[in-house]
């Protein structure tokens, strides 16, 4: 199925209601624009010579780990069996098990015996480690000796794999260089690049795409058809093709808070000093957490829309006040130049939280250097 062949709103030219859940990737039933992904692994098990490791890679929210556990649900609910359909049965066409399958199910709740997920685990304060740790991966070698309980594959998703430690990498490592028979690991990454290179080549890629403009606004109008039609592009456009990550955004008021940036940007080279305090005061109040880590990823991420602007002339632009400022501000600096403001904000961001830097100090700093850049 193509992405001209999806439409989830063809009998609902104006949707309405509620939001819909996407759900967890574990749970989700429905993948969109990764058909050609998707007949990329069923080939591979056709063949009957699946790869016992895959490096799936993509923009974060892309649909990864739906891909994955899809993948993982249609090898439990095949069973031990090679790949094909038989003589006299009918090769599959798709991964699609059906949500009322017990094999579905047991994955849904966490509770099938032939799979295991490995991810960030909870650190101080209950929060998720920034890296995944060699205790995270320790378990998986222990798994894979184990004899499948069903008689079929033993499967391993690592969720954002390049963010395993060197430790953990390693553990990885030696379990690809001498895999168990009837084993799989899927290793998924939005930066395969941080991978280590050892453990790259021993894996087969499969590298997902964004999703296209028209079938994010199609996706969008069905998961939160409470949105306006302005709301749903500027959310697509925002979410650069990641369904995920557009949902994301519009459940913790991305939106509003890409909105508010706009009003401080629009106003370079000179800033409203008073506006721009009240705005960094109502991000580090104590349950505002969500929307400071939120503003972290937007400004950066606006940044490097105008970046692209200056190396792609021919790429959409923004329109209004927006798209002046950006145009404005591309001006004043070379590439190179705002590639360092670029580099030099998000490294801000980033040791705000290694080293717990007073966050409005991190904000308003932010601002300065685009303000002194600008000038």
């Amino acid at each position: 199925m193509s992405d001209d062949d999806y439409d989830p709103t063809e009998d609902d030219e104006e949707p309405s209601g509620e939001p819909v859940e996407l759900g967890e990737p574990r749970a989700n039933a429905d993948l969109f624009g990764h058909e050609g992904a998707e007949q990329v692994l069923l080939q591979a098990y056709l063949s009957g010579r699946l790869p016992h490791a895959w490096l799936i890679s993509g923009p974060r929210g892309v649909g990864k780990a739906t891909l994955a556990f899809r993948f993982a649900r249609f090898l439990l609910a095949e069973g031990a069996g090679g790949g094909g359909g038989g003589l006299l049965v009918a090769a599959p066409t798709s991964l699609m098990v059906d949500p009322s399958h017990p094999v579905f199910r047991r994955i849904a709740s966490g509770g099938h015996g032939d799979l295991l997920t490995v991810e960030r685990t909870a650190g101080k304060r209950d929060r998720k480690r920034t890296e995944i740790v060699v205790d995270d991966t320790r378990t998986i070698g222990a798994f894979l000796r184990l004899t499948s309980a069903e008689g079929g594959w033993r499967i391993v998703v690592i969720d954002e794999a390049d963010l395993m430690n060197t430790n953990a990498a390693n553990a990885v490592l030696k379990i690809l260089e001498e895999p168990p028979r009837q084993a799989l690991l899927m290793l998924l990454s939005d930066n395969p690049g941080r991978l280590l290179p050892t453990i790259r080549s021993r894996c087969r890629k499969l590298a997902l795409k964004q999703l296209s403009d028209d079938l994010m606004s199609r996706c969008l109008a069905t998961f939160r058809p409470d949105l306006s039609a302005v709301d749903r592009e500027q959310l697509a456009r925002l979410a650069e093709g990641s369904l995920g990550r557009a949902l994301e955004l519009a459940n913790q008021g991305g939106l509003e808070l890409q909105r508010s940036l706009i009003r401080i940007l629009v106003q370079l080279p000179r800033l409203d000093g008073a506006g721009l305090h009240a705005f960094a005061d109502k991000l580090v109040r104590a349950d505002a957490d969500q929307s400071y880590r939120l503003v972290a990823e937007l400004l950066p991420a606006w940044i490097a829309r105008m970046i692209s602007s200056l190396s792609n002339p021919l790429a959409a632009q923004p329109v209004g006040e927006e798209g002046e400022a950006m145009r404005r501000l591309a001006s004043r600096r070379n590439l190179d130049q705002w590639v360092e403001v670029w580099e030099k904000i998000t490294h801000l961001f980033a040791q705000a939280d290694g080293i717990n830097l007073d966050r409005k100090q991190v904000l308003l700093n932010a601002f300065f250097a685009l303000e002194e850049a600008a000038r």
